[in-house]
């Protein structure tokens, strides 16, 4: 086995874009992507990033340049990322469902002047509040029709003109089309790929006020590298990855578009979630890979629509963003006949850091083993700084060269974030087995300290997908006069079920220490989620909170 040590010493990053390139010249007439329908050629995706990229570079694009992309998915989304990479600027990601304070925020935090959106009202509106606040110079228009079949693209202007917004033909705005020049070749950018950032990537802010992750055309290099070795079985130039995460999270912009890629893969692009389209989708194309979140597979194996489609073309799936309940991975295998696997990684790191065997090696409730190239150690949850034994829980440090340059203008987060000797804090708990599989019990900050024990609610979730009648969990930790804090399970059940607090607590006893053992439980027809269709705690903690203090104050 490779040692970290000599896997990187083996390892040549290079700019991100010339993986395009290098996929462009050995699968140019391969299918690159389809959008409803419409599909592009590795070579024809390779053109368009061309001359996108000599229009972005006559508009001032370069190095230090940073330019916002906020899209769904779409054919743009690719274009303009490695067609601002080529022109040697730096890609700031942006969820196109914020509100317009949010935008604004990220916008003037990133140095962002140059946006890049859809003309659907929807989006475009809120980024032109942005533009009105002068915190933009200008806003880079795509038409959505361009994306679309000639049949869509006629029922598209027909009935849905109501959904495009309304935009001023004005030096603030430059449309897609402005910027081609058949036949445009962009001046070749220098690209120092050990300093210069390729994308910022912003954290959820769930904890505070986001922050921009610095990846650099190094950190994004080595992650492509790593996710190689990783589908080292992977069929060249055949491949047909399902991209329904958005693109804007790094989950997504790494495993779903960099990974297809450099397999020459199709990307199947889903602009949003849609049971029904994403099951129609898979039967259209026949997907291969299939990148989700738990909730995504967690909805297919419960839906009665999945009866009628045949899933069996699905042959590699992983699983990130959140703890994959082992119920949820058993029953999504057992319906498609394809290996589902969960793997590990943050904003920071580019993502990935870890990854389950994609064979049967593979083991449920594992994070996998981490990536080449990647070390771990695993310090004192008190002391931050003394390593505990093998076997033993602690916090998870990840040291290797996808981990970021540090945190955008906030020199203070990134001296608290990455140790002298480059390891990055990770925030999660866990513990390493002899055989080199990591097991996370869960983030530091949700840990619920009961009596003084730690329990963790990953555990107990866990306990609670054992019951048939569960379609989705989430513990948080709620105070306790006596124990100081305990956990509370809100509960959605699945279609057709019904089941009492005192029913699960009756399931539960053997499953749980006393300790571990919900104090409370709320069934709910829906639990919160995230953008990009991960489960929230935090709503639920606020919430909390917010009928504590209400209580307190009715009570004074």
């Amino acid at each position: 086995m490779t040692t970290a040590e000599e896997w990187n010493a083996a390892f040549e990053p290079r700019p991100v874009h010339k993986y395009l390139e290098a996929t462009v010249a050995q699968f140019g007439d391969r299918p690159a992507a389809d959008f409803m329908g419409k599909v592009w050629t590795y070579a024809e995706l390779g053109e368009l990033v061309d001359s996108t990229a000599a229009g972005l570079q006559a508009m001032g694009v370069g190095p230090g340049v940073n330019v916002g992309l906020c899209l769904p998915n779409t054919p743009y989304y690719t274009i303009f990322y490695f067609a601002i990479l080529k022109a040697g600027g730096t890609v700031a990601n942006f969820n196109p469902l914020y509100v317009e304070r949010e935008i604004a925020f990220q916008a003037r935090d990133a140095d962002v002047r140059i946006m890049v959106t859809m003309d659907l009202k929807v989006i475009y509106d809120k980024v032109e509040d942005v533009r009105k606040e002068k915190i933009l110079d200008k806003i880079i228009v795509c038409p959505m029709t361009f994306c679309l079949p000639t049949v869509k693209k006629i029922l598209f202007s027909l009935f849905k003109r109501k959904e495009l917004a309304t935009i001023p033909r004005d030096d603030a705005h430059v449309w897609f089309d402005d910027l081609q020049v058949n036949g445009a070749q962009p001046k070749p950018a220098e690209i120092d790929v050990e300093n210069d950032i390729a994308v910022l990537q912003y954290t959820g802010g769930t904890t505070g006020v986001p922050k921009g992750a610095m990846l650099t055309h190094k950190n994004l290099s080595a992650n492509i590298e790593q996710m190689r070795c990783v589908f080292e079985k992977a069929r060249l130039g055949e491949e047909k990855m399902l991209c329904v995460l958005p693109f804007f999270h790094v989950f997504a912009m790494t495993v779903g578009q960099n990974l297809s890629i450099i397999l020459g893969a199709e990307m199947v692009l889903q602009p949003r979630f849609e049971l029904k389209t994403l099951l129609d989708t898979i039967k259209r194309k026949q997907v291969t890979l299939f990148p989700g979140v738990p909730t995504i597979y967690t909805a297919i194996n419960n839906s009665p629509l999945t009866k009628d489609y045949d899933l069996s073309s699905i042959t590699l799936c992983i699983s990130g963003g959140a703890p994959l309940p082992v119920e949820v991975k058993e029953s999504f295998e057992k319906l498609t006949g394809c290996i589902l696997v969960e793997g590990y990684g943050l904003t920071e790191s580019s993502p990935v850091a870890a990854v389950n065997p994609l064979d049967e090696n593979r083991r449920a409730g594992s994070i996998g083993r981490l990536v080449p190239g990647t070390t771990a150690r695993f310090v004192s949850i008190e002391d931050k700084e003394t390593e505990v034994a093998e076997g033993e829980k602690g916090e998870l440090m990840l040291h290797g060269p996808q981990i970021m340059k540090g945190y955008w203008k906030r020199d203070d987060a990134t001296a608290d974030t990455i140790t002298e000797d480059g390891y990055l804090h990770t925030g999660d708990v866990g513990y390493r087995d002899a055989d080199g599989f990591i097991y996370l019990v869960d983030r530091i900050k949700d840990l619920i300290l009961c009596s003084g024990f730690n329990v963790y609610p990953r555990v107990v979730e866990e306990a609670i997908y054992q019951n048939e009648a569960v379609d989705e969990t989430i513990v948080i930790a709620i105070p306790d006069e006596y124990r100081g804090q305990s956990p509370k399970a809100f509960i959605k059940l699945k279609e057709g079920y019904s089941l009492s607090g005192e029913e699960m607590k009756l399931f539960l006893k053997e499953h749980l220490s006393p300790i571990e053992m919900p104090r409370e439980f709320e069934f709910r027809n829906e639990l919160p989620k995230t953008m990009v269709g991960k489960l929230s705690k935090k709503e639920l903690v606020e919430e909390e909170a917010q009928k504590r203090s209400q209580a307190q104050t009715e009570n004074a």
